[in-house]
């Protein structure tokens, strides 16, 4: 068997990256759950663990896309009481809206369109900033976490959610393939927007993960920066304080 090419792709550009958001809104979810095989739940709930325990928490999620960690977080955080999630893409806010509305919880949660690289909240506004797959869709990555920084309070934690490669040769290969022709194809075929999907890969395969992306967020200010390694490291989820 011919051994899969390591070779990295070439990097996509990420400017106007909400229009493509917009056009596979309606069938965002339903593909995050199938192509993730339900792991995106799991995973999710793992940075719901992560929050801080005292009361009164309010949450600024960036990319929030149709909600999906937000909403999470408000229904399995006793201590979360406000929340406002944050998207460029007007297409996956409209059904973020339509699944809070459903979700029928009494946590104050609102949802406005703006961008993670110029966060419109003073500083020393949250307590939590999150962000789930997006933080490699942002044109400015340094710029977002300096901004991330920003906005939090004083021992505000940031919860950042994102695809990683595995360490593990083997599971690597696999992965790789997996992203590079079954996960185009699929997605490609169910929402109508081949592009979306071979977007996904090339943006994964060339994004800073481990311990490049936890010496970024250490660099735009954060202290205490470590990582979450899931489901044999194709997704890993780093946390940090600002002190």
């Amino acid at each position: 068997m011919k051994e899969l090419s390591s070779d990295l792709p070439k990097e996509p550009k990420r400017e106007n990256v909400h229009k493509m958001f917009d056009r596979i809104a309606d069938r965002y979810d339903l593909l995050n759950r199938l192509l993730s095989f339900r792991q995106d739940v799991a995973w999710r709930n793992k940075v719901v663990s992560l929050l801080p325990k005292k009361e009164n928490l309010s949450v600024l999620d960036l990319a929030t896309g149709t909600g999906d960690l937000l909403l999470s977080m408000a229904e399995k955080s006793e201590n979360l009481t406000s929340g406002v999630g944050l998207d460029m893409s007007a297409g996956m806010l409209k059904y973020a809206v339509i699944k809070a509305k459903e979700q029928k919880n009494r946590k104050q949660l609102s949802f406005i369109r703006g961008d993670a690289v110029h966060i419109p909240f003073a500083k020393n506004s949250f307590d939590v900033v999150s962000i789930a797959f997006g933080i490699r869709n942002v044109v400015d990555v340094q710029q977002s976490l300096r901004e991330m920084h920003r906005i939090l309070n004083k021992d505000g934690k940031a919860l950042i959610l994102e695809f990683s490669l595995p360490q593990n040769k083997i599971v690597k290969v696999g992965y790789l393939f997996y992203f590079r022709y079954i996960l185009p194809i699929v997605g490609g075929l169910i929402s109508g927007d081949s592009y979306a999907y071979t977007y996904l890969n090339k943006t994964v395969e060339t994004f800073p993960y481990g311990k490049d992306f936890c010496d970024l967020m250490e660099k735009a200010g954060f202290s205490t920066v470590s990582e979450h390694r899931l489901t044999f490291g194709i997704a890993t989820i780093y946390e940090g304080v600002k002190n």
